[in-house]
């Protein structure tokens, strides 16, 4: 699974912040600024895993004026050279560096983070042992705050959620990439990744304490927060 993920998503890397907005309808922006607010007034080091093209750690950088440093991981080198070009643009070169490495095994110390975040990435993992490694980097009292989407409760809304994501996704997003099997992987992942309860459920296990969820848009994103 890690070869296929790799290789998706360097070969949609190109298209993937325009896909992310026209699929969310620009709602990602949304989502990613819910978890920036969440440091606001804070202090330390971030790390962003699964950082893509770095959009969650540019907006945490830039609303966290307080951030000592940023640093973002990820698989995909395609994506690691957008965010590149993206924290340049944004001017944080001497705020930020980007890592190439695996959730399940991050390329840090134990404790040298104050703020782990994921948006969007957490369902391409392993999930428990991803969520056991970014408790190691954390320091004691230390923030985890995950961005995902989810199946909304409400039936209808779920109903209507899940026409789009398995008819207008796939065609959608082929079309634009030129890669359907991404899309249709995304779709699939989705549907079948735990969320609410479930999803805090495995936070708990890793070891993460004082750990809550708010649902985004209906239920079709949660962001979960715990800390060390």
């Amino acid at each position: 699974k890690r070869i296929f993920l790799i290789i998706m998503f360097d070969n949609i890397a190109h298209t993937y912040d325009f896909l992310n907005r026209i699929l969310s309808f620009y709602q990602d922006l949304i989502w990613r600024n819910h978890v920036s607010k969440r440091l606001k007034n804070k202090q330390g080091i971030l790390v962003d895993v699964a950082t893509g093209t770095a959009d969650q750690l540019i907006y945490g950088l830039k609303r966290f004026p307080n951030a000592l440093y940023g640093v973002g991981i990820d698989v995909s080198n395609e994506m690691l050279l957008r965010a590149k070009e993206k924290i340049s643009k944004n001017e944080l070169r001497e705020k930020a560096s980007l890592l190439a490495g695996d959730a399940s095994k991050l390329p840090l110390k134990n404790n040298s983070a104050d703020f782990a975040t994921v948006s969007f990435g957490i369902r391409n993992m392993d999930a428990e042992p991803a969520l056991r490694e970014m408790y190691r980097i954390l320091k004691l009292n230390g923030k985890i705050i995950i961005l995902e989407f989810s199946m909304p409760e409400n039936y209808l809304v779920r109903y209507l959620y899940i026409l789009y994501l398995r008819n207008i996704v796939p065609v959608v997003g082929g079309l634009v990439s030129g890669n359907f099997e991404a899309y249709r992987y995304l779709s699939r992942s989705i549907e079948k990744f735990p969320c609410g309860e479930d999803f805090c459920k495995l936070m708990a296990n890793s070891g993460f304490k004082g750990i809550k969820f708010r649902e985004l848009t209906f239920g079709i994103a949660t962001i979960y927060e715990g800390s060390k």
